[in-house]
């Protein structure tokens, strides 16, 4: 059966997983996750790949990027990889695959979903109870998104800055919007697109994505598209 294709558009924020072999933890130790940051930095400085959200779980890595290409989010996925596996096995003498297969990929509507997918994300660490709130984890971008703190892996995306005019401002109202929290079903929608690849998004969205790419882009689910928090 042949993969069903990623669906890519420039500059087009996706929501890129990959998740450990069998559910595997691929994250032991605190540096681990900071040998992992400074190579997904690297490969997405060269290859200009804007990361506006992120989240590393022991067992899963979920990140929010805008690649100018297809080609450009694959080459960044495969940069960190041929470092990362490598330092796994070396370091805890490991030999196999560390990840489930390929990662996985979402396109993402910018104007309906861009925000849903950062508090999805940023907000992961907390249902999967490892912390007690999104800003208690150190390894995801909330801190910056929320807190101000300087990461230069992350640049913000133009759905997020029109938040609020001031940095001060914004960071409250995605406050609000963390704390406000994400509805079941749009969490359920978020978690069945990045699952099968199927971009999510308004109707006009997913109707301009086929006209584009000259492809179905198929359904999660049924249902109406959630829109934005904001």
């Amino acid at each position: 059966m042949p993969r069903k294709p990623r669906f890519y558009l420039p500059n087009y924020p996706v929501h890129i997983v990959q998740r450990g072999h069998n559910q595997n933890n691929v994250f032991f130790e605190e540096k681990d996750y900071q040998a992992y940051l400074a190579w997904l930095q690297e490969g997405s400085d060269w290859y200009e790949v804007p990361i506006h959200a992120y989240a590393l779980l022991p067992n899963e890595i979920h990140i929010l990027a805008s690649p100018p290409s297809k080609e450009a989010a694959s080459r960044m996925m495969q940069y960190q990889g041929r470092r990362y596996v490598p330092y796994v096995n070396t370091t805890y003498n490991k030999t196999g695959t560390l990840w489930q297969g390929r990662y996985k990929a979402s396109l993402i509507d910018p104007e309906t979903y861009l925000l849903n997918s950062m508090l999805y994300i940023e907000g992961l660490p907390a249902r999967e109870k490892l912390v007690k709130s999104a800003g208690s984890y150190k390894w995801s971008s909330y801190k910056c998104n929320a807190q101000g703190r300087k990461n230069n892996l992350i640049t913000a995306h133009d759905s997020f800055t029109i938040l609020a005019k001031g940095d001060k401002k914004r960071q409250e109202s995605y406050v609000a919007l963390t704390k406000a929290g994400l509805s079941e079903q749009v969490t359920s929608d978020i978690q069945d697109a990045w699952q099968t690849g199927t971009p999510i998004g308004s109707d006009k969205f997913k109707k301009m994505v086929e006209r584009k790419l000259k492809i179905k882009v198929g359904h999660a689910k049924r249902g109406r598209p959630r829109l934005s928090p904001a």
